[in-house]
């Protein structure tokens, strides 16, 4: 019950606290439901106004059944709930569904009769009583009839539809499905919403824990005298989630034979109803503020003290805000130093802010059925701890990331992006979710990277022709960023994020080969006025595969642009035949002429020597005509 404990104590620390005033920790006794109609009472219980909420989440008090509620006669919610519980004239209206407006009306007299009793709550009782909920919303034009006074379950009427006809679900329309939630004006008070009234959710808290008297073992507090739940909330991941993490409603199959005394489920799992309550609120509200979410795959991580931690999912782009500014998008040439730099000074500021001892936790959710969420994965962290392991992902595993105009960064990439990276934008989402699941442990428990999600994005790659642009100088450096980190967990090379002139391995030395000849016929082509693929980006793959004899290809085909460059730029063109002789002359014996398939590193040579070569020249007002030395001393 570790991570239930863990929810606990952090519902404790951070309900009630300043920094979260904006989006607060709900009590417990409440669940989120979606409003539709909101009515408007004074304190005596006389109706005022109404008008369509265009399904705004709304915090209503709610039992333990209630929060849960499912099957042929759902018991209601104390306060706020659907028409055809809160408005006794529904079935003299037509209303097609069956009417709950005796249990509903049980519940709140009993409530308000209670020495829990608050004023508001007994205005709305009032006003029910009155039994005009749905000719009201009639007259106000939210609800609507026909002839005959009964409630339509389509519109055919003229002009736009009416706003309860798009709201509710058109599978199973029936007005009574509208939820309503209540305004109440009484003079001098500043709030009239009942869903945010402190008071009103004090108030229903005391009378729902005085009508539970079913004791025992609490297994997360230790608590012998603990009011236990009988069910557990639902509804974690979004508001339609059917999905629990704590289920034992068995009573009749195999589940508990032989094992215990009774079929209740209390002795397998007895959790209070207090604890279950605040470890589920406070995970609900965890998710919707900082959970990566994958399709209904979703992955949390926080610290139980409240304080402010990295999402160790997200890219650098994301978590750190390290974009460069238009000046620095260019290539620098400092092998990484400047992203390293700034890394370390993002990561500080967490510390600051992070007690070394702190309890971290990173936690991911899923569900194989409807009704059964699982805890795929759990980690806890001291917070010293947990920003290494981000900081260390982050600086092993970075690279130049283009992503398009506005998002070119040097990072890490998400697992998001390399599961896309490896697979294709349209990757299967059992497949995105598998490969989420596993790089969570390469992430925060410093496993080693998958070897064929390396192999997968490189092949990919090299398969230029069948990717568009954006797509493949994406792929490009999530390629490289995995090669690189990959190398650098097996302790087999530390590459920088720059040219590296004296590194002399094959596979580097024909990534730069190919990437000079590629730069060569741009240029060619650029100067001609033509737009097509160039040899060396059509002859990638098979480069990747045998490279020397490829290469022979690749030379050959690029007589026609030596022709019209020499004419153009002959000094330009000189100094490109001079750089590939010199990468030429680098390799060691026997390596040229080998013909086995290249690896990733080829990848890291041709990435750094194109960036090399489309470094900006430094302005001069007469390029052609003055030497270096001379330029500068102009400048």
């Amino acid at each position: 019950m570790g991570w239930l404990q863990r929810l606990l104590e952090t519902y404790d620390a951070c309900a009630g606290r300043g920094q979260f005033a904006d989006d607060p920790l709900p009590p417990v006794s409440h669940t989120p439901q979606q409003a539709h109609v909101e009515i408007v009472v004074d304190g005596e219980g006389t109706f005022r106004r109404a008008r369509i909420v265009q399904k705004e989440e709304t915090l209503i008090p709610a039992t333990e059944h209630s929060a849960n509620r499912v099957g042929t006669r759902p018991p209601p919610h104390p306060l706020c709930d659907k028409i055809q519980y809160v408005a006794s004239d529904y079935p003299d209206h037509g209303g097609t569904k069956p009417s709950f407006h005796a249990e509903y009306l049980e519940l709140l007299s009993a409530w308000c009769a209670s020495p829990f009793s608050h004023p508001k709550a007994e205005a709305v009782l009032a006003y029910v009583r009155r039994g005009r909920v749905v000719a009201d919303l009639i007259a106000e034009k939210l609800l609507f009839v026909d002839g005959n006074d009964k409630l339509l379950t389509t519109w055919q009427g003229e002009g736009l539809k009416p706003d309860i006809f798009r709201l509710l679900p058109p599978a199973s329309f029936d007005q009574g499905n509208a939820f309503v939630r209540w305004h109440v004006e009484m003079p001098g008070d500043r709030e009239s919403a009942v869903w945010r009234d402190p008071l009103l959710q004090r108030s229903w808290v005391q009378f729902n824990a005085s009508q539970m008297a079913r004791k025992g073992l609490c297994m997360a507090t230790g608590d012998a005298g603990a009011v236990l739940a009988a069910s557990h909330p639902k509804r974690l991941r979004h508001p339609g989630d059917g999905a629990k993490l704590i289920s034992a409603n068995d009573a009749s199959g195999f589940t508990f034979r032989g094992r215990f005394t009774d079929d209740s489920g209390d002795q397998a799992c007895g959790i209070g109803y207090e604890a279950s309550q605040k470890a589920h609120l406070a995970l609900r509200w965890l998710i919707g503020r900082q959970a990566f979410r994958n399709g209904d795959q979703v992955v949390v991580s926080w610290s139980v003290g409240g304080e402010a931690i990295p999402d160790p999912l997200a890219d650098t782009f994301a978590l750190f805000e390290l974009a460069p500014s238009p000046a620095e998008t260019a290539y620098r040439g400092d092998a990484g130093q400047l992203y390293a730099l700034a890394l370390k000074q993002k990561i500080a500021g967490y510390r600051a802010n992070l007690r070394p001892s702190a309890n971290v936790v990173v936690m991911a959710l899923d569900a194989a059925t409807l009704g059964r969420m699982a805890i795929s994965f759990y980690r806890e962290f001291g917070g010293a701890e947990f920003l290494d392991r981000v900081e260390d992902w982050h600086a092993s595993f970075s690279w130049q990331q283009n992503f398009g105009k506005n998002r070119k960064f040097t990072g890490a990439p998400s697992p998001r992006d390399i599961a896309e990276a490896a697979y294709g934008p349209r990757v299967d989402e059992r497949l995105r979710k598998a490969c989420v699941e596993r790089l969570l442990p390469c992430i925060v428990d410093r496993q080693l990277l998958p070897r064929d999600l390396v192999n997968a994005t490189f092949r990919r790659v090299t398969r230029r022709l069948g990717l568009d642009t954006w797509e493949w100088e994406k792929t490009l450096g999530i390629a490289c960023a995995l090669f690189r980190g990959y190398q650098h967990q097996l302790d087999q090379g530390n590459y920088a994020m720059a040219l590296e002139p004296d590194r002399n391995t094959r596979d580097y030395l024909f990534g730069r080969l190919l990437a000079i000849a590629e730069h060569i016929e741009q240029r060619a082509l650029y100067a001609a006025g033509e737009k097509r693929d160039t040899h060396a980006a059509k002859l990638m793959q098979r480069f990747a595969d045998h490279p020397c004899a490829t290469w022979r290809q690749i030379e050959l085909a690029l007589s026609p642009s030596r022709s019209r460059l020499r004419g153009r730029s002959p000094g330009y063109l000189h100094q490109l035949e001079q750089e590939l002789d010199h990468i030429v002359g680098h390799f060691r014996d026997g390596d040229f002429t080998l013909d086995s398939k290249l690896t990733g590193e080829f990848l890291l040579g041709y990435h750094c020597q194109r960036a090399k070569l489309n470094e900006p020249k430094p302005q001069t007002t007469t390029a052609e005509t003055i030497e270096p030395s001379e330029a500068e001393e102009v400048s």
